[in-house]
């Protein structure tokens, strides 16, 4: 190998030891000397791009990844116009109905996503919603901060949920005045707009398709009074990733924190819901939103949301 590639694969080995979830449980001289075996010859830095992927897959966290340069360039400076999913609205029987979509990409498209999602709320809240419904089946990740700062008011002031690595350190979610902050430390939008009810009921809608930044949205639900789950678990991986710039551009997306909810439990599988709900997989019922009807019919039988 020429120094270059074999002082970059160090790097990039150095930061999985450091920094990984698991990084208790490997044999890492091993996992090196393998890794070193794969990129004998190596001459340029790329040269070693299948060695790293190797070791993050062997890692066995199922959600750590490796973006070359074009791909690191294009996910992390993408700014969406708009967010296809990201809608609210007032439903007949006096909730609001809020969905939100992942969103990946530069700090505009996040600002953007707040703004637009802020929006939703307002607008599916302007008729005093008496509950909620917070679809997150079509949450398939990337930044969970925007998506807390859109749903904060909906959470509710205090602890949130938090993050747990290795060593058992935390790091706490809070809301307050309805945006996120992590220890403390605001996530860096203003205040969200408070509801006209305080602590309404909530029913949260998952899938298959709810990952990553969307298990974390989930996470923070858990433990919520007057919150029910339903739909199908989610895609398994409610853990957090730190992205670790190498020097020829390419990231190394490691996972380095489970997700823990209010009350201090963590997770790192799927998360089942509370009341399960498979879609009917028959043409006749495409149209037919199962998930969707059941939470209704939940929120409309609670104190908040029944009708005298």
């Amino acid at each position: 190998m020429s120094p270059s590639a074999r002082s970059y694969l160090s790097q990039a080995l150095n930061i999985m030891e450091k920094h990984s979830l698991l990084r208790h449980k490997i044999a890492w001289a091993d996992l090196r000397s393998r890794a070193f075996s794969q990129a004998r010859g190596a001459q340029k830095t790329a040269d070693t791009y299948g060695a790293i992927d190797s070791t993050l897959y062997a890692l066995g966290d199922g959600h750590s990844v490796f973006w070359e340069p074009e791909q690191a360039k294009e996910r992390l400076g993408a700014s969406a116009v708009n967010f296809d999913g990201l809608e609210g609205r007032s439903l007949k029987s006096g909730v609001g109905y809020i969905s939100l979509p992942g969103v990946q990409g530069s700090q505009e498209a996040y600002d953007q996503y707040v703004r637009q999602g802020r929006s939703a709320v307002a607008k599916a809240g302007a008729g005093e919603a008496c509950g909620w419904v917070v679809d997150l089946r079509s949450d398939t990740g990337g930044n969970m901060w925007p998506m807390l700062a859109v749903v904060g008011p909906i959470l509710g002031d205090g602890k949130v949920g938090e993050f747990v690595d290795a060593d058992g350190s935390k790091s706490v979610w809070s809301i307050k005045h309805g945006s996120p902050y992590e220890d403390g430390k605001s996530a860096g939008w203003g205040d969200g707009r408070p509801l006209a009810n305080g602590a309404p009921p909530v029913a949260v809608l998952t899938g298959k398709r709810t990952a990553s930044a969307g298990e974390a949205v989930v996470v923070a639900f858990r433990g919520r009074p007057d919150t029910r789950f339903f739909g199908e678990q989610t895609d398994g991986v409610p853990t957090g990733n730190e992205p670790h710039r190498l020097s020829d551009g390419a990231v190394l997306i490691l996972t380095e924190v489970k997700d823990a909810d209010r009350t201090g439990r963590a997770y790192d599988a799927p998360i089942p819901p509370d009341v399960e709900i498979v879609k009917d997989p028959r043409p006749v019922a495409r149209h037919r939103d199962e998930v969707m009807q059941a939470a209704q019919s939940w929120l409309l039988k609670q104190a908040a949301c029944r009708r005298p």
